[in-house]
C-alpha cells in the first residue's frame, strides 16, 4: 500500500494546531505537514475551558504543565458550577472525578440512594471532594493511591485559546510541521476519485497533499464547500444560535470552576484565568437581540470591561460524514455544540485519536472513513443529549427559551436515560460515552431528576453499615478540605 507521505492542514487555531502537534508527534518525520493559515482571518476563541480528557493530548505530545500553564495563563478546573438552572436561586456543581470511593460490587450512587432512603441526611455533593474544594477556592491533583481521597480528583484548565494555539503552534513548527500564511484560493481534485490533491492560495503558492485535514472552522471550506458533506441541523433541541463574549479584569481570587448562569434567552459563562476572566452570553436570537444580550452581558461581569464585546453566530447540528474521500473535518468544521459542558476542545482531539487509530494508506479505504464517522457521531449523540437535559429539566423560569425547551420533544435516548434514573437511579451508559456516571448523577440530581427508588443489587446492602460507611466517607472529605492549598497557591507552586 501507498502510504500517506503528505498531509495538508487548512486552517490554524486551536483545532488545527492540535492536529498539526498531535500529528507530527505520532507520525515523526515519515509523514511531511504542511498547515494553511491566514493572520487576516481571526479564529473563535471561545472554548477557553476543558475538561480532564485534555490529559491524554499533553501526554501525546509530552507537554511540560508548568511551561503550558505559564504560556496560556491557565488556571485549574474542578467542574462547573450551575446557577440558576434548575429554578431560580438553585446552586450545583457538576464535579470532575467520582464521588465517594468504591466499597464492594454495589456502585457509590446506589448506595447513596440505598442510604438515603433509610434514612442518611448527607447530600450527594458532601462525597465529592472536588466540589467541596470549589466551593472554597482549593485545589489539589489526583493520586493514583486508591486508598487517598484524593484518588477521587479530576481536573482540567482554562486557558486563553490564542495563546494556547500560538503555544502549540511553537511545538508543531519544532517537530517539523510547515506553516503557510495565505487564503485559500483554489482547490485542486483529481478527476477520476475527486480526491482533493492540492491547494492554491491568494499568494499563488501550491500545497499538495495526499491527506487533507479541514481545520477551516465555521467555513467549512473542504468539507462543505468542496465535498458538499450535509449539515444535521439541531437548533430544534439546542435553540442557542449567537454569543457574545469579552474579557474583564481578573477577580482578587481565582476560582478553579467555570460557571454557567442561566439568563432569560440563554446562559452567561465565566472563566477564570491568571491575567483577566472570560466572559460570555450564548442565546437564541430568536428571543433576544443582539444589543440586549450585550448589555446584559456587560451588566453581569464582576471586573472592569477590557474590550467591546463581540458576537458570533452559530448553529447547532453535525456532518454525519466528517470523513469524505480524502478530507477529514476537525473542529468546528464537523459540527458544533455549544460550550455549556466546555466540550469543543474534547471533540477535536477525539477525532484526533479517532484518526491517528485509523490513518489511511492513499486509497483511503472508505471502511475507514465509515468507522471514523460512526464512532464521532456517537461522541456528539452522547453529548447532544446530556447538553439537552440541561436546557429540559427546569422549573419556574417563565421566559419564552425555558417554556419551549421545558416542553419539547427529547431524542429517544434521552427519554430513556431519564426514565431509568427516576424509577431506581439507574444510569444507562455505553461504555464508549464520554460524560460518565458522576456526571449524569450531577446534573441529574442538580436539574432535579430524582430517583425514586433504587437497584435491587442495593438490598443486598445491610442497611447499618452501609450509613455508616456512608458517613465515614463524608468525614474523610469535609478532613482533607482545609489541608490543601488555595487555588491561587496551586498556580503560583506550578509555575514558580
Amino acid at each position: 500500500m501507498k502510504r500517506v507521505k503528505r498531509l495538508v492542514i487548512l486552517g490554524g487555531g486551536t483545532a488545527g494546531w492540535m492536529a498539526a502537534t498531535a500529528l507530527a508527534r505520532t507520525f515523526g518525520p515519515q509523514l511531511k505537514i504542511d498547515l494553511l493559515e491566514s493572520e487576516a482571518i481571526g479564529t473563535v476563541g471561545v472554548g477557553e475551558a476543558t475538561i480532564p480528557t485534555i490529559h491524554w493530548l499533553n501526554q501525546l505530545i509530552g507537554l511540560d504543565e508548568a511551561e503550558f500553564v505559564r504560556a496560556t495563563k491557565a488556571s485549574f478546573k474542578l467542574g462547573i458550577e450551575f446557577v440558576d438552572w434548575a429554578r431560580p436561586g438553585s446552586r450545583y456543581f457538576h464535579p470532575f472525578g467520582r464521588y465517594g470511593v468504591d466499597v464492594g460490587p454495589v456502585p457509590f450512587h446506589q448506595r447513596w440512594l440505598r442510604a438515603r432512603a433509610d434514612g442518611l441526611d448527607h447530600p450527594l455533593p458532601a462525597f465529592s471532594l472536588a466540589t467541596q474544594l470549589a466551593a472554597v477556592n482549593r485545589f489539589a491533583k489526583p493520586v493514583e493511591d486508591p486508598r487517598s481521597i484524593l484518588s477521587t480528583l479530576g481536573y482540567a484548565y482554562h486557558f486563553d485559546a490564542t495563546l494556547y494555539a500560538r503555544h502549540l503552534r511553537g511545538l508543531a513548527e519544532a517537530a517539523g510541521v510547515t506553516r503557510h500564511e495565505g487564503r485559500l484560493e483554489r482547490v485542486e481534485r483529481a478527476p477520476d476519485t475527486g480526491f482533493v490533491t492540492a491547494l492554491t492560495t491568494d499568494r499563488g503558492a501550491r500545497i499538495e497533499g495526499e491527506l487533507f485535514l479541514d481545520c477551516s472552522g465555521f467555513r467549512a471550506l473542504l468539507i462543505d464547500g468542496v465535498m458538499g458533506a450535509p449539515f444535521e441541523d439541531w437548533s430544534h433541541w439546542l435553540p442557542c444560535d449567537r454569543a457574545v463574549a469579552v474579557p474583564c479584569a481578573r477577580a482578587a481570587e481565582t476560582t478553579p470552576y467555570t460557571r454557567s448562569t442561566l439568563r432569560t434567552a440563554g446562559w452567561q459563562w465565566r472563566i477564570p484565568l491568571q491575567h483577566r476572566t472570560g466572559n460570555g452570553y450564548v442565546y437564541s436570537s430568536a428571543f433576544l437581540s443582539d444589543d440586549e444580550a450585550a448589555a446584559t452581558l456587560l451588566g453581569g461581569l464582576d471586573g472592569a470591561a477590557l474590550g467591546e464585546p463581540r458576537l458570533l453566530r452559530f448553529k447547532a447540528g453535525f456532518r454525519r460524514e466528517v470523513w469524505r474521500k480524502n478530507v477529514v473535518a476537525i473542529g468546528l468544521s464537523s459540527g458544533f455544540l455549544e460550550p455549556l459542558e466546555s466540550t469543543s476542545i474534547h471533540l477535536i482531539q477525539s477525532a484526533i485519536a479517532k484518526l491517528i487509530a485509523l490513518f489511511p494508506d492513499q486509497d483511503c479505504d472508505p471502511g475507514l472513513a465509515r468507522q471514523f464517522n460512526t464512532l464521532l457521531g456517537r461522541d456528539m449523540d452522547g453529548i447532544r443529549d446530556f447538553l439537552i437535559l440541561h436546557y429540559h429539566a427546569t422549573e419556574g423560569h417563565d421566559a419564552p427559551l425555558w417554556r419551549y425547551t421545558r416542553g419539547m420533544a427529547l431524542p429517544d435516548s434521552l427519554v430513556d436515560k431519564e426514565a431509568q434514573y427516576r424509577r431506581a437511579g439507574r444510569l444507562m451508559l455505553t461504555s464508549n460515552e464520554l460524560f460518565r456516571e458522576a456526571s449524569w448523577l450531577a446534573v441529574l440530581e442538580g436539574q432535579g431528576v430524582h430517583a425514586e427508588g433504587h437497584s435491587p443489587l442495593a438490598d443486598t446492602l445491610d442497611g447499618a453499615v452501609n450509613r455508616q460507611q456512608l458517613e465515614q466517607i463524608a468525614a474523610v472529605v469535609a478532613r482533607a478540605v482545609p489541608t490543601l492549598p488555595k487555588h491561587d497557591d496551586a498556580i503560583a507552586a506550578l509555575i514558580g
